[in-house]
């Protein structure tokens, strides 16, 4: 009887709340600032008074408690191999941050039995309805292991560089992106841009391209300087955003953060929706 009534309690609070947004932090390559940007944007929200888990999801390499300066007992892994509880792997951070920390073993989940599929999606399910908003930090490149995350969020931000590799990589990253699905909202972020107009001449480069080439509409949400303060925040083990609040980079991804808040996107249409799990249901049944 009392699990009937749990399970009524969490229907009940699913059909009076809204789901959280959901965003999934990429690039077409490793080392242009991806895990940074998405710590730095979750304290910007968090500033806002929205509650914010990052969901590390670079496998094997994931670094987000490092940014933090914590420790967290689980992993994502240990939640796979040794059956932790959900909530013993969500971890507090600073300023009301939540966070998920990577571990090896990820790459197995759609190898696993159904009953763990099903497992991980209500996880998933209820995890929504306790966040505004959930920031997956995806792994560089497309791999097997992030696909059905990565297509099934609501929005997804792709951080470049002025480089010409990042370039590349990040138009060849969008591209199998909308070949895949073309229902994402894509979200460009310049990083480490020595001048803003190298930073601007980026942008509409891949804007154009995929416009003109792919057929699809990118939203530029804005250009990050290159900045000493990231550096000194990174050894500190520290967001620049809070240790540095009037640094340059810090007033630009403030902007980016506004930019991205005033989109049409943002709005949910309907309170008993939920997009993200219907898509990622939908990917785990095939």
């Amino acid at each position: 009887m009392s699990d009937q009534a749990e399970k009524l309690r969490k229907k009940l609070k699913t059909i009076e709340s809204t789901p959280a947004k959901t965003i999934a932090v990429v690039s077409g390559k490793g080392g242009v600032g991806k895990s940074n940007i998405t710590v730095n944007t979750a304290f910007s929200l968090v500033q806002k008074g929205y509650k914010v888990l990052i969901f590390d999801f670079d496998i094997g390499m994931g670094n987000i408690n490092v940014l933090l300066g914590t420790d967290t007992k689980y992993t994502i892994s240990d939640y796979i191999e040794k059956n932790i509880p959900f909530n013993e792997i969500i971890f507090p951070g600073p300023n009301n941050i939540s966070y998920i920390s990577a571990g090896n073993g990820f790459s197995e989940v759609l190898e696993l039995d159904n009953i763990f599929v099903q497992r991980l999606l209500e996880e998933l399910e209820e995890l929504q309805y306790q966040y505004d908003f959930i920031l997956f930090d995806m792994g560089a490149g497309a791999t097997n292991a992030n696909l059905q995350i990565l297509f099934s969020v609501d929005d997804i931000f792709v951080v470049t560089t002025p480089e010409p590799t990042s370039i590349t990589d990040a138009y060849s990253m969008m591209k199998y992106i909308v070949l895949k699905s073309k229902e994402n909202n894509l979200f460009l972020i310049c990083n480490r841009s020595e001048r803003e107009k190298e930073g601007i001449l980026t942008l509409n480069r891949l804007q154009t391209v995929m416009k003109n080439f792919m057929n699809k509409d990118i939203y530029s949400l804005g250009i990050l300087p290159e900045d000493s303060h990231v550096r000194k925040a990174v050894i500190r083990q520290v967001p620049f955003y809070t240790e540095f609040p009037s640094s340059s980079v810090s007033v630009k991804l403030e902007k980016i953060v506004q930019n991205y808040l005033g989109k049409k996107q943002y709005a949910i249409s309907s309170t008993q929706s939920n997009p993200f799990i219907r898509k990622l249901r939908s990917f785990f049944e095939r």
